[in-house]
């Protein structure tokens, strides 16, 4: 038995150090990489280009998965690991992209800047060399002076304060300067904007919380409301930064937000609040949980864990919104009389009914899903 365990020994001994020599040539590889990665960043950062390039990296990510085939190797494998490759490129480019403005020159106020996307927002300027001025209740007496020679006022307060500020600070603002917003509703700030100042207009809604490190493939939508072209470098500065531009009208984005903020948040939060109406026990369920049972309720858990105020202005923002969910509660009852009937064939009918209405994109949630499944087994 000795003797069999020192041939294992002298045979995988030789089989090990050639892997660590390869683990050291993969790691110089990517140092390698990395450095060359730094070249294409200083040549962006000159001619002001933006971070992401989606057909860049899907066209890559398909040649390494055809090429990875050939050698033998699981394509998804290949993919889960250039994806986090192209990620931490990414993030990296964005960070040196911070500090290149595309008008340094410029003259920014925040409005509601102490507060937390207000201080996001402020503090990537600073980093791109913009002098940045904030403005808050605390020195609103020096409102007309801290807009004296600005570029772009940027109001970042809560929804049902918005119209009331951008009234307010119109009239000191120069007539050239460029007036944004950053609220998650955007018809009456928009034309409230429009209506009170003469000046370029522009709605602006990040679709994120004001906790992130890097803006790396986060979605902004931009809603224009007058003179594009004088909010250009606006726009491309947040694509510098590493967002993804989505453009709408201010119409458009509120129908939508209705369905992606409002109605999503309510519908976890009414399933929270049914778990916690019935002392459900919490814990023990995870025991018997499957990995999509527990995303699922880590996200109602995430919601909870977050400002309750804050939810409750994007949830009750608009008559618009509320209608809906008192919609999507009545809609529930509909479904009533399938169970009282037992009616499983009703159930099947409405399944494949809403099925079909989903078309491809289900394919694609089950793909999408997997992959999340799969993360979570692995970190748990």
């Amino acid at each position: 038995m000795k003797k069999d365990n020192k041939n294992f020994q002298d045979q995988i001994l030789p089989l090990r150090d050639e892997i660590d020599a390869i683990d050291a040539k993969i790691l110089s590889l990517l140092a390698r990489r990395q450095a060359q990665v730094e070249k294409v960043v200083a040549l962006k950062k000159i001619h002001s280009i933006p971070v992401y390039h989606p057909a860049r990296e899907e066209d890559l990510i398909s040649r390494l998965r055809l090429q990875s085939q050939n050698h033998g190797l699981d394509p998804d494998f290949m993919e889960n690991l250039y994806r986090v490759i192209l990620r931490q490129s990414r993030v990296k480019q964005t960070q040196k992209m911070e500090v290149k403005g595309v008008r340094p020159d410029a003259k920014i106020l925040v409005i509601g800047g102490e507060g937390q996307m207000g201080s996001l927002f402020a503090n990537l300027f600073t980093k791109s060399g913009y002098a940045v001025r904030i403005l808050t209740e605390h020195n609103w007496d020096h409102a007309r002076d801290l807009c004296q020679d600005i570029d772009l006022a940027l109001v970042s307060v809560p929804i049902e304060r918005t119209v009331q500020v951008i009234e307010k600070i119109s009239p000191f603002l120069p007539s050239t300067a460029l007036l944004a917003d950053l609220t998650s509703v955007k018809k009456k700030p928009v034309a409230r904007m429009l209506s009170t100042h003469k000046g370029p207009v522009l709605g602006v809604h990040p679709l994120f919380g004001p906790t992130l490190s890097c803006l790396d493939k986060q979605i902004i939508v931009v809603t224009p409301g007058r003179d594009e072209t004088a909010c250009g470098w606006f726009t491309e500065q947040l694509s510098l930064w590493g967002a993804v531009i989505v453009k709408s009208s201010p119409d458009e984005h509120d129908e939508i937000m209705e369905i992606v903020q409002a109605l999503r948040h309510f519908a976890t939060f009414c399933f929270g609040d049914f778990l916690c109406h019935r002392q459900a026990k919490l814990s023990r369920t995870l025991e018997f949980s499957s990995p999509i049972y527990r995303l699922e309720l880590g996200m109602v858990g995430r919601l909870f864990a977050q400002d309750p105020a804050l939810y409750a202005q994007i949830i009750f923002a608009t008559k618009g919104r509320r209608a809906l969910l008192k919609e999507f509660i009545l809609s529930l009852g509909r479904h009533v009389d399938m169970l009282e009937t037992n009616d499983k064939q009703l159930f099947v009918d409405k399944f494949r009914h809403v099925a079909k209405w989903f078309g491809p994109f289900s394919d694609q949630a089950m793909r999408e899903s997997t992959f999340l499944i799969d993360k979570l087994i692995e970190r748990f």
